[in-house]
């Protein structure tokens, strides 16, 4: 039996979600988006989620380093996914370097078919060496509504695991999905994920890099793992450690719109938020 919608339309039961564990090449914009065209060429899914920097590389530490790989919307990377998302009529979720009135953000940039402006998240979150060369992030945490696909998804950056107020938000706004863009070097978050998909009670896509990359003598080895948990934190598809692969899943979003674990619990419902202003205050 087909499942009526608010508003008398029919849902979608299954939505096809591609998570994309991918290796960029730093510094070398083109070369990775003929590498991401080489990967998505075969895939047909609803949302394509892909890893933090995928266009640029990651470890950068000067602006000037920087500068010739970052964009702002109608540059050559956003036009190069909004085209590949018109084609497939899918929504991109990409992490790409932003230039904004001459300051650099590490940002979240979705392309959605038939809308020729992305949306975009400045990531909130500095990680490591990430102070040096970008702004902290000025906008909210964004929950995308698509009424094609009768889907919310709420967009987070990879160091943004780390602060559960981030997940709440999201899933508070409505998201019934989050995809998180990633380029992670530590291994916790894998313990974590799964926990901001149960206490959400949401799908996370977690799109990480693989690959090493090296600067100044240093070097930041990228943990893969690419994965998507769904809304009781068990792992639908899981990739390795390195490689790049995509992970193609149908998830099932009417799921999340009950908060409810037993008759009487409701995680939503159960919440005391006057008694939560400690969060809300800096140490």
């Amino acid at each position: 039996m087909e499942e009526i919608a608010p508003g008398g339309r029919l849902r979608q039961p299954m939505i096809r979600l591609a998570t994309i564990q991918f290796t960029p090449r730093l510094g070398e914009r083109q070369a990775n988006l003929d590498a991401i065209q080489r990967l998505l060429d075969p895939v047909e899914a609803d949302i394509i989620v892909l890893p933090e920097l995928c266009t640029s590389g990651y470890f950068f530490v000067t602006r000037e380093e920087l500068a010739p790989l970052a964009e702002a919307p109608g540059g050559v990377a956003c036009v190069f996914f909004q085209r590949l998302s018109e084609a497939k009529r899918a929504i991109i979720v990409a992490g790409m370097p932003e230039v904004a009135e001459g300051r650099f953000y590490n940002s979240v940039f979705v392309f959605r078919p038939g809308l020729p402006e992305p949306l975009v998240y400045r990531k909130a979150h500095l990680f490591y060496k990430e102070r040096f060369v970008f702004e902290p992030g000025d906008t909210a945490f964004p929950v995308i509504r698509d009424e094609r696909l009768d889907l919310s998804i709420g967009i987070m950056l990879c160091y943004d695991w780390r602060f559960p107020e981030v997940s709440r938000v999201l899933a508070l706004g409505g998201a019934e999905l989050i995809a998180c863009p990633s380029n992670l070097v530590t291994d916790a978050w894998r313990k974590v994920m799964p926990a901001r998909a149960i206490e959400n009670k949401v799908y996370v896509a977690v799109a990480n890099r693989a690959g090493s990359e090296t600067k100044n003598g240093e070097r930041l080895d990228f943990k893969g793992g690419s994965a998507v948990y769904d809304p009781f934190g068990e792992a639908v598809v899981l990739a390795a450690s390195s490689g790049d692969v995509v992970l193609v899943v149908e998830i099932d979003p009417r799921i999340c719109s009950d908060k409810s674990f037993n008759e009487f619990n409701d995680i939503f419902a159960d919440r005391r938020p006057e008694l939560y202003g400690a969060i809300c205050r800096k140490r």
